[in-house]
């Protein structure tokens, strides 16, 4: 019975000493420090060259179609087809215009009978007033006929789109589209603090994936007066001359716009850590020897910096080498001056 007694108290003592060496070994571990290398955020004047994608749109975009369903007579154009402003694209079924030339001429020639009556005293000044109207009525009808019986080209273009054949019914959908390709445009969707700046005439330099090292000169030329209260931003058009129509409608385009250099909070790249699954953006921040994971709010990249839009402050200092081993409020040590690669 002794020997089980001194057993137990044997074994309750070695974990006893166990716990105590753990709880050391761990409250040790705890304050660990470690090494990392810091610089302090500054305020830096930062050229303000923004870059905006979009699609290359005609200048203009013309649906051909007439009016009333009629069976297309004959299409005088194919895909890719240039045309002038005024050129015949398309002669539709002429029976009703025809119909209504018939009537037309009979009308004028009861309004030369009933003309000549009111001269003589044989009919009414009603009378021969509501004949007259009658052949007017009819002359505006049978030129909206004509204007929907022979389709012209509003523009000088090309054509992009044929739906219909000769001999088939038109409906539903426009016969033939017909755009501008000299010049182009191009919709930016610009941040709402660039409003004052962006004027009718502002240059933009555009460029093409699909022509490497290539720039068109591009300058604004509609401003739209509102902005959009969920992005926060406004649209500008872009004209683009397109010398040569290398650039098409749907192409994917750049557009820079330089606004010139403002005064920004700025932090150099090696501080910022992406949050894995996220699109959010941090720093480790430093004070009194511990460090904060703090979220902040980015705008472009320029060169080895980022501008912050929210999120730290002028003077603060933020972690720029030994982030790896961090986690929130762990306690570091700066290494040698790191303090110098302040930001200039």
């Amino acid at each position: 019975m002794k020997k089980i007694i001194f057993a137990t108290a044997l074994t309750l003592a070695m974990f006893i000493l166990n716990s105590c060496g753990e709880q050391q070994e761990i409250k040790s571990e705890s304050g660990k420090e470690f090494p990392v290398k810091i610089a302090v955020v500054e305020k830096a004047m930062v050229d303000q060259v923004i870059e905006f994608t979009g699609n290359i749109e005609p200048m203009v975009k013309n649906y051909i179609s007439s009016a009333a369903a009629q069976r297309i007579e004959k299409i005088y154009v194919e895909v890719g087809s240039r045309v002038k402003r005024g050129d015949l694209l398309v002669q539709m079924e002429s029976v009703n215009y025809t119909q209504a030339r018939i009537q037309l001429e009979n009308l004028k020639l009861d309004l030369s009978r009933i003309e000549a009556l009111y001269k003589a005293g044989g009919v009414s000044a009603q009378q021969y007033d509501q004949m007259k109207t009658q052949v007017k009525v009819a002359e505006e009808s049978i030129a909206n006929l004509d204007r929907n019986t022979k389709l012209l080209s509003p523009i000088d273009g090309v054509i992009t789109q044929k739906n219909f054949d000769n001999g088939d019914l038109a409906t539903g959908q426009p016969i033939l589209v017909v755009m501008q390709m000299q010049p182009v445009k191009i919709l930016i969707n610009i941040s709402e603090e660039f409003f004052p700046q962006v004027k009718v005439g502002t240059p933009v330099e555009i460029t093409l994936d699909i022509y490497q090292g290539k720039k068109f000169p591009g300058r604004v030329m509609l401003v739209h007066p509102t902005i959009d209260a969920s992005t926060r931003t406004f649209q500008a058009e872009v004209r683009i001359d397109n010398p040569g129509m290398v650039i098409r409608p749907g192409m994917f385009a750049r557009a820079k716009v330089d606004f010139g250099s403002k005064e920004r909070v700025v932090v150099p790249d090696r501080a910022v850590i992406k949050q894995a699954g996220t699109n959010d953006k941090y720093v480790y921040v430093y004070e009194n020897g511990v460090v904060s994971y703090t979220k902040i709010n980015l705008g472009k990249r320029v060169d080895s910096i980022y501008e912050v839009i929210d999120g730290i402050e002028p003077g603060t200092e933020v972690v720029i080498a030994g982030q790896s081993q961090l986690i929130d409020k762990s306690k570091v040590k700066v290494t040698e001056s790191d303090l110098d690669l302040t930001i200039k």
